[in-house]
């Protein structure tokens, strides 16, 4: 997710992650161009600390010879454990310049990514596609393109490039295209909470599924899915717990932006909160708020209050909605 998942929210997401071995977190995309011509801001979003690995760095481009120059500068420098292609993406400043899903379009174009890449680079690369352009059903052929380049995963979004993020995330075409490719098969698209985690695993018969949104203001999402996968009733999130995590996430940001990152950092503010009675008064000062001192006296007082309730009920603490999980080829 771009402007999202960087480097401060991942190792949040490691942070309060109890059992990490099933969970793989993805970088926002970046340019490959970008990092080709050595734009610093570009690079600067592909370091990794110590603490997010396992992680997969993104790349979104169009041109075969820049895509795996990209990939071979970033394994070379910062050491991924995986690449993975953004053929999926649907926004128009993407896809008017062939890139993200535009590629749909291109198998060509798409296959000559793929084997530049892979001999390029000595990990895995997984390739994020959706249901298609136009028809929902383009993503049958274009799987089967993806596999024959020697891509080792696919992540489908279960809707077409007109649809946007309109309308719902057809599973049972995610499993179709599971079917379709021996390949391993992520599910993506509306996949907000823990529950929804094991419809979407069971409906798709899928090897794991990619989660987006559903982690954003709640990273216990993981540890959530391990209970229910376990059989276990998931943790109430207190509030200590919650804002402890907040003022975590708001130093690792500090670390990476500056001071300043505080105006950045309210997006985050806005998901941690969304939906918790009590909340919003607090909510509107935390978005005025301009250094990570100001930010931390209004959380304090948060607790203080007690926002009306200490804890999260078990079946609230699955309902925020939900960095990304997956189960990645060896």
């Amino acid at each position: 997710m771009a402007d999202m998942t960087d480097s401060a929210f991942c190792r949040t997401v490691r942070c309060v992650t109890q059992d990490t071995s099933s969970v793989i977190v993805f970088r926002e995309m970046v340019s490959a161009e970008a990092v080709v011509r050595g734009n610093e801001k570009t690079l600067n979003m592909t370091q990794i600390h110590p603490n997010e690995r396992p992680i997969v760095q993104q790349l979104f481009g169009s041109d075969p010879d820049t895509m795996a120059e990209a990939a071979r500068l970033i394994e070379a420098e910062h050491h991924p454990e995986g690449f993975d292609v953004n053929m999926g993406c649907p926004v128009y400043k993407i896809v008017h310049n062939f890139n993200g899903a535009a590629l749909m379009k291109e198998p060509g174009l798409a296959i000559a990514i793929i084997k530049k890449m892979k001999a390029a680079i000595t990990v895995p690369l997984s390739i994020k596609i959706r249901a298609g352009w136009s028809n929902p059903t383009e993503c049958l052929d274009f799987a089967h393109v993806i596999e024959e380049a020697g891509a080792d995963l696919i992540t489908i979004h279960g809707r077409t490039k007109v649809q946007g993020y309109a309308g719902s995330s057809d599973w049972d075409r995610i499993a179709q295209v599971k079917q379709a490719v021996s390949i391993p098969v992520l599910a993506n698209g509306d996949i907000h909470t823990a529950p929804l985690t094991l419809d979407a695993l069971d409906q798709t018969g899928c090897d794991g599924v990619l989660i987006a949104r559903g982690a954003l203001g709640n990273p216990w999402i993981f540890n959530q899915i391990g209970d229910l996968l376990a059989s276990r009733t998931p943790a109430a999130i207190t509030l200590r717990e919650r804002i402890e995590t907040i003022k975590r996430h708001l130093a690792f940001h500090v670390e990476q932006y500056g001071p300043s990152g505080v105006v950045t950092f309210r997006k985050h503010l806005s998901w941690y909160f969304r939906g918790i009675e009590g909340a919003k008064r607090f909510k509107e000062r935390l978005h005025t708020t301009t250094t990570p001192g100001e930010v931390e006296d209004i959380l304090d007082e948060m607790f203080a209050d007690g926002l009306r309730n200490n804890a999260l009920s078990s079946r609230d603490a699955l309902h925020p909605m939900a960095t990304q999980r997956l189960f990645m080829a060896k």
